[in-house]
């Protein structure tokens, strides 16, 4: 199966490596011509992903042409605040027909679009028939070292969904499906938002109480947000909102957990972002997720303080103080107004 990968992050670079194990043929398209030339030369991703080996079958590439060139599936895992600019670069490339997958758990910042939705814009398409999204907790090093990992895989197509499932599934990954696309991108794209203030907290010096609060708050909003816009309340207990969140917010490997934690020290937002090399999602997603609880008059009070520490400069101590002010009430609503808007 001739499948490319558009995206030579880590993450992009661990599922393209997982996909030339089994056996496809997988190209993948770097935006870094010196990364792809690591690729190519020393099979390895010497930026994003040091030290781990890749297979020989795994051809790298800077040009878009040559790598969607006779793709049968295409797997997307690009930056969302990218996203679209090289979408629409695709779209010349690619027939209506080439199934794509997202990997790329983000929302865009100024539409305030799921990634599923700003595909369809960008290529063109009248429906999101051929696009499935795959999100949950997986870090990129203990993909590629196999270690047992589970995902979602959202699509409105069942049958997609089954082929994309065998495509992907090997001994030490597998993929559960789902019809839920809203759901299982929100809880992929704002938990990176939960990881921030997980990170900021440990940052404070604060223990396993304080983590535990913010996890289940922060689902809390996940859920509410989610039943807003439509999706299944049910997704965000499962790997791509739970599942997720845990990983993000208590792994070691979280970009987005060490950016908070350095927020947490004190030291400033530019200078921690100037210092590492990967994107940490959460910081474009809070902009997003802090919009869209305002779009849809839903209570986020975790991701509302997050939005004022990173762009409003209020102290972290003080945000902490200001939510457990406002911690009382009922644990779980009785009634959450749930609207379906025509997205």
């Amino acid at each position: 199966m001739n499948i490319a990968v558009i995206g030579g992050g880590s993450w992009g670079t661990a599922l393209a490596g997982l996909l030339a194990r089994k056996g496809h043929s997988v190209s993948l398209w770097v935006y870094e011509k010196e990364v792809a030339e690591s690729i190519r030369r020393r099979h390895e991703n010497s930026l994003y992903l040091p030290g781990f080996s890749l297979p020989r079958n795994l051809s790298a590439s800077s040009d878009l042409t040559k790598t969607l060139s006779g793709a049968r599936y295409v797997l997307f895992a690009v930056p969302s605040h990218v996203a679209r600019d090289v979408l629409v670069q695709m779209r010349p490339f690619l027939s209506p027909e080439i199934p794509i997958i997202s990997a790329t758990k983000g929302i865009e910042r100024k539409s305030l679009k799921l990634i599923s939705e700003v595909i369809r814009e960008a290529l063109q398409r009248k429906n999101a028939d051929r696009i499935a999204v795959l999100s949950g907790p997986s870090f990129a090093k203990e993909v590629v070292l196999e270690h047992p990992t589970a995902v979602a895989l959202a699509a409105a197509d069942t049958r997609l969904a089954a082929r994309v499932q065998n495509i992907f599934s090997t001994p030490f990954f597998r993929l559960f499906l789902s019809a839920d696309l809203i759901g299982v991108q929100l809880g992929g794209a704002i938990k990176n938002v939960i990881a921030l203030a997980a990170g900021g907290s440990d940052g404070l010096g604060f223990g396993y109480n304080t983590k535990a609060v913010l996890m289940t708050r922060g689902l809390s909003e996940m859920a509410r947000l989610g039943l807003a816009m439509g999706a299944d309340i049910n997704t965000f207990y499962g790997l791509s909102g739970m599942g997720d969140l845990f990983l993000t917010c208590s792994g070691a490997l979280s970009r987005n957990r060490r950016v908070g934690e350095e927020i947490g020290k004190g030291v400033p937002l530019p200078q921690i972002l100037k210092q590492t090399q990967m994107v940490a999602e959460g910081v474009h997603t809070t902009e997003s997720a802090y919009a869209l609880s305002l779009k849809y008059k839903v209570e986020m009070p975790i991701v509302r303080e997050i939005h004022r520490i990173l762009f409003e400069g209020k102290p972290i101590k003080q945000a902490v103080m200001d939510l457990m002010k406002i911690a009382r009430g009922g644990e779980i609503p009785l009634k959450v107004k749930r609207t379906r808007e025509k997205r």
